[in-house]
């Protein structure tokens, strides 16, 4: 069985001055009553995020690299030893922390980038762009590829730490992205909903909620929308969607979403009891051989329910 991740940021107050020395006491303090919060899920308001630049007399853009060492420590890299911290920004204002997680005894494949792990935070809270990502290096081509997706037009800022800003154009000139497939009619973001049936045994919250994820899943490319709820020992519950990318390697399971979201609300694997997919009958992939191999080694005695739906027909 795998070892839980020590993903978790110590929120005493020593240690998290150590963690962030260059913040103030003042800014300390905010993020400490932010991560305590027992609903904390990764992301910062943005007005929290305009307390915070004031406090600390920096630009946004500047926060968001001084936020990279919390983002990274979220990081569970034990087969790189390279944790990889990440901060997004939505168009709402709002920052989202992500960090890269990996899974010995598993394909390298199944890998959760830094940078992917903050943009399905923000995708799973509904945000209908992304204008820039701080990140501790310098994004792979991997996940280059899966802004893209997020940014045909690659518009949105990059934040490399010890770096000048660039843009993810500069970073991935003669792009192949979405728009190079046929029938292309929109990005990942902002979310849309496909309506999606909601199957007569479905009644329990964490179905529903795995129901909810998949109708909010991104697939123009197989059209095999999924969804994944994970239920924690304390109740709550963590929502993963399916985001495909045009590359179809860098698409993000929705199993891998949801775990992304678990890990930056600073929850062990061992606190997973239950988890639910809701994927298309039928259609041309599925999620439910990826999804029970890495349960069967992160959370072996967790429940797995699957339930198939289907897109309503008028």
């Amino acid at each position: 069985m795998k070892q839980n991740p020590a993903h978790a940021v110590d929120l005493k107050d020593d240690t998290f001055r150590k963690l962030l020395p260059k913040f103030s006491d003042t800014s300390r303090d905010r993020l400490l009553r932010l991560l305590r919060d027992p609903g904390f899920s990764g992301q910062i308001s943005a007005s929290a995020v305009a307390s915070l630049a004031k406090s600390e007399h920096k630009t946004v853009d500047k926060l968001m690299v001084k936020l990279l060492p919390l983002a990274r420590r979220y990081s569970d890299s034990p087969i790189s030893k390279f944790p990889v911290g990440a901060v997004a920004r939505g168009a709402s204002g709002d920052l989202y922390l992500g960090a890269n997680i990996e899974f010995p005894g598993h394909s390298l494949g199944f890998s959760v980038h830094g940078e992917q792990s903050a943009l399905s935070n923000a995708y799973m809270h509904s945000e209908q762009g992304v204008e820039a990502i701080a990140v501790t290096a310098a994004p792979c081509g991997h996940c280059r590829q899966f802004m893209k997706e997020l940014s045909p037009e690659s518009e949105f800022r990059i934040l490399i730490a010890g770096n000048p800003a660039t843009t993810l154009a500069a970073l991935l000139p003669m792009a192949f992205g979405p728009k190079d497939l046929p029938g292309f009619k929109a990005p990942a973001l902002p979310v849309r909903e496909v309506d999606l049936v909601r199957p007569k045994e479905i009644s329990d919250a964490l179905t529903l909620a795995a129901l909810d994820a998949a109708r909010k899943s991104y697939a123009p490319h197989t059209g095999a929308h999924s969804g994944v709820a994970i239920g924690t020992q304390s109740g709550r519950i963590f929502k993963g969607a399916y985001i495909e990318n045009a590359a179809y390697n860098p698409s993000l399971s929705p199993l891998q979403a949801a775990l992304a979201a678990l890990i930056v609300a600073g929850n062990p694997y061992s606190a997973i009891s239950k988890v639910a997919l809701v994927e298309l009958n039928g259609a041309v992939i599925s999620q439910k051989s990826v999804t029970e191999a890495a349960l069967s080694e992160i959370a072996p005695d967790a429940t797995l329910q699957i339930v198939t739906t289907k897109m309503a027909v008028y």
